[in-house]
This record gives C-alpha cells, sequence and structure tokens, in this order.
C-alpha cells in the first residue's frame, strides 16, 4: 500500500505556459542564491530566527507586500490580494520553513559554511525559504501588473524541527484562515536537480516523542527480592514495548517504537530508585497514530505492573503524516511538466514515503495540499548528502526550479 503513486497520466490536463515567467524568476535567480548562502552562513535554530525573519520582512516590503510577523516575533505571513477580490475568494499558500539544525556545519569547502558552532542549515530550510521568497517577488510584479487574479499567501513559519513545531503556531495566528489550497517543497538529495518527486497519499509518517518513568523503592542488589527491581523491569519495558505496541496494532500501519536514551541507576551494587527510557514512535497511517498512546500505556502498565513498578507514561504529540491530496499532486505534476517537460527525459519521478516527520501534515488538516520532494541533486555528484547530516549542500539551481513551479500554480492554475 505504500508503493510510490505519481498521479495518472489520464489526469494531467494542458496549461498554457505564461510568457515571460521564466525571465521573471531568472531575474531573481542570483538575489535568491545570495539569500540562501546568507541564511547558511547564519543558521538560526526553531524559535530564534529573529535575523532570517527580519531580512525576509525588510525584502518583502521592499516589494511593496505587507509582511506580518509572527506573535512570537520570529516567522511571517504576507498576502498577495488582487484588485476586485470577492470577499471569501480561497487563498492559495505556499509555505516555507526558516529554522536550522543544532549540529555542526562539515563543510569545508565552500564560502558559505556556517559561521555558528553547533547551527546549521543541514535539512534544505534555507533552500525552501528562497523559494517562496522568490515566488513572493514574482507574484508582487503579477499584481501590480494585473496578471495575479488569485489570492495567495505566503508561509514563512518558524521551528520546523522542534516538537510540537511552528506549524501550530502559524495556525494558532490565524495562517490557515482563509486557505483553500497549500503547498510546500522539501529538498531530497536523491532526486537530481530539475525533477520532483510526487506521491499521492501519505508520503511522510507520524512522530511523537515518548518518555517513561518507573520508579521503586531501591535497594541492594544481593536482596532484589525485597525491592523492585527496577534495572530490569526498564530492561523488560526496552525489549517488550515495541514488539507489543507492533504485535497490537495492524502491521499495515507501519508503527515503529525506538528508544534514543535509557537512563538508570549510578552503582553497580546499588538498586535504583528512578529509570528513564526515552524514544519515538512513527506511524505511517493517522489511524494506527489515532490509536497509538492508548495502546502504549496498556502496555507500559501491564509490563510495569508485572515488575511492581510505579510507572509514567509522557506522550507527546509531534505530527501526524503529511498526506497528499490527489487533485493537489495533480496540479504539481501538470505544472512541473508545462513548465519544464523537453523531452529530454522526466521531470517528474515517483517517490516513496519515508519514516521522518514534517509538520506540514498540520496545515492539511485544515486545506487539502501536498508536499513535493524538490530534487537538490547535482548530475555530477557522487553519493548521497543525505538529510540532517553535517555535510548536506544542496544544488543551487533547484531554487529558480521551486520558484517558477509555485509561481505558475499561482498564475498559470488561475488561468484554468
Amino acid at each position: 500500500m505504500n508503493d510510490p503513486q505519481p498521479a495518472s497520466a489520464a489526469t494531467v490536463t494542458a496549461v498554457r505556459p505564461l510568457p515571460g515567467l521564466r525571465a521573471r524568476v531568472a531575474a531573481h535567480q542570483a538575489e535568491l542564491v545570495d539569500l540562501r548562502r546568507d541564511l547558511h552562513r547564519h543558521p538560526e535554530l526553531g524559535r530564534q530566527e529573529f535575523r532570517t525573519t527580519r531580512l525576509l520582512r525588510e525584502r518583502l516590503l521592499a516589494a511593496g507586500l505587507e509582511p506580518r510577523v509572527l506573535p512570537g516575533g520570529t516567522g511571517l505571513l504576507v498576502d498577495l490580494v488582487p484588485p476586485g477580490t470577492a470577499p471569501g475568494t480561497p487563498l492559495l499558500a505556499f509555505r516555507a520553513d526558516i529554522d536550522a539544525l543544532p549540529i555542526d556545519d562539515a563543510k569545508q569547502d565552500v564560502p558559505y559554511r556556517s559561521t555558528l558552532p553547533g547551527r546549521a542549515h543541514a535539512c534544505g530550510h534555507d533552500v525552501h525559504t528562497a523559494v517562496v521568497l522568490g515566488t513572493g517577488l514574482v507574484l508582487a510584479e503579477a499584481l501590480a501588473a494585473g496578471e495575479l487574479t488569485r489570492p495567495v499567501r505566503l508561509i514563512f513559519q518558524p521551528a520546523e524541527e522542534m516538537m510540537p513545531g511552528g506549524a501550530l503556531d502559524v495556525i494558532a495566528a490565524g495562517g490557515m484562515e482563509g486557505v483553500g489550497r497549500i503547498f510546500a517543497v522539501h529538498c531530497d538529495p536523491k532526486v537530481q536537480v530539475g525533477r520532483i518527486g510526487l506521491k499521492t497519499g501519505a508520503i511522510t509518517s507520524a512522530c511523537d516523542k515518548v518518555m517513561i518513568g518507573v520508579d521503586g523503592p531501591g535497594g541492594h542488589t544481593a536482596r532484589p527480592h525485597l525491592t523492585t527491581d527496577l534495572v530490569t523491569a526498564v530492561a523488560k519495558l526496552a525489549a517488550e514495548a515495541p514488539a507489543g505496541l507492533a504485535r497490537r496494532m495492524d502491521p499495515r500501519w507501519g508503527v515503529s517504537l525506538v528508544w534514543g536514551r535509557i537512563a538508570a541507576g549510578s552503582a553497580p551494587n546499588v538498586i535504583p530508585q528512578h529509570a528513564e527510557l526515552e524514544g519515538t514512535v512513527r506511524c505511517l497511517e493517522l489511524a494506527g497514530w489515532r490509536q497509538a498512546p492508548e495502546v502504549l500505556e496498556e502496555l507500559v502498565a501491564h509490563l510495569a505492573e508485572t515488575h511492581r513498578a510505579k510507572w509514567t507514561l509522557d506522550y507527546h504529540r509531534g505530527v501526524p503524516p503529511v498526506v497528499n491530496e490527489a487533485d493537489s499532486i495533480d496540479q504539481l505534476e501538470t505544472a512541473m511538466n508545462a513548465r519544464f517537460a523537453d523531452g529530454h527525459g522526466p521531470v517528474v519521478e515517483p517517490t516513496e514515503q519515508s519514516l521522518g516527520g514534517e509538520d506540514f501534515s498540520w496545515y492539511l488538516e485544515h486545506a487539502p495540499g501536498a508536499l513535493a520532494r524538490l530534487g537538490v541533486r547535482g548530475p555530477d555528484e557522487k553519493g548521497v548528502r543525505d538529510l540532517h547530516q553535517g555535510d548536506f549542500d544542496a544544488d543551487e539551481r533547484a531554487i529558480a526550479i521551486g520558484v517558477e513551479l509555485f509561481a505558475s500554480l499561482a498564475l498559470e492554475h488561475a488561468r484554468t
């Protein structure tokens, strides 16, 4: 059920390309590459993106737009509304995430290497930001020329890498009010530049954080029968809870519990009074994501009580899966083929569902839309620089591809 599902060719409709759009995008390309490199040199972590927000606001203001900073001081919303737009006309939204990761930039041979230790744009959010900014600049020109016929909202979201993520901040600030459809791209180092990867249905997975606390009176390792053998209890939880969760739920949901931290004790002959487990629950399907907390609580209760241990379960909701809507995928495929297909090979390819989490999913609880994988792999690049690795980089030609794709969705699809 999770095989890649590109949109059917039979559903793709003809689109009349807007004359001059590519030239408008090209006119901003150097500026957008410079912006991406500036952000790459100065990465900011979630809800600390003050410099990034200031740069974006100043450029949007210079383009004649009216950006609104989110209440937390980072992130922006900006609407482009053609004169005479009827009240209640649905907005077409484009989202970029603007935060970086708390890891070191391992690249040594580029002038835009991060200047801040322990911070890096190792997931491509700087590229996403440049794409949506460029879309805004091109659409601002179209608005001034009377060519934009549908209202558009740009969302520059903070804190995608955090849990709970900044998508919830945007939604709480009214960022999805009036939105009829929403799109985003995410860099994919496995897809060659000039292409996008598409999949109808779930393209990412749910991801939640779990922390289990286990408590007992403690004691001497010579007399485990007189107390709660807490290390054994937490070891049983670590080994059996993941298997039990998988067996209690439909295997087609792909539920996976993996531990990242276990802490217990400080001396070899002392049974501790407290132990902890921390990990993540990932799930391919919404149905499994909704049931996982209750099932895990039952398992933890049974396993802990079997060993006479008291327990607590702190289950932090992270993100549901990103579930791409079929019509939105059709629009992306149609626009991509209309703008870039030249007979020299496909520009759209199927992609697989990943086990990574993406808080773009929260927007899709409010409006249909889709997340596309933007190819950033250079044609001569050997190997794959994976996401969330210190050496991650992107072929910057992908920025213009993304801008032209988004601008064509706003301009050319408004004509159909």
